[in-house]
């Protein structure tokens, strides 16, 4: 199963964190949700999703 551990605003800000994540070794996904205006959701598996936090911590504060 496929957990979503971040809304990013932009395309942009998206595949820069699935790359980051991909070069840590992770699987990820990406799917754009549209609400009020089109936000993409970062998925990971949920087995993933404690130590893709940990990673993900760091990637948005760089």
């Amino acid at each position: 199963m496929w957990t979503v551990i971040y809304i990013a605003q932009t395309a942009k800000i998206a595949e820069r964190i699935k790359t980051k994540l991909t070069e840590e070794g992770f699987l990820v996904k990406v799917n754009a949700i549209n609400l009020t205006k089109t936000q993409f959701e970062i998925l990971v598996p949920e087995g993933e999703v404690l130590e893709v936090q940990e990673v993900l911590g760091t990637i948005l504060h760089r």
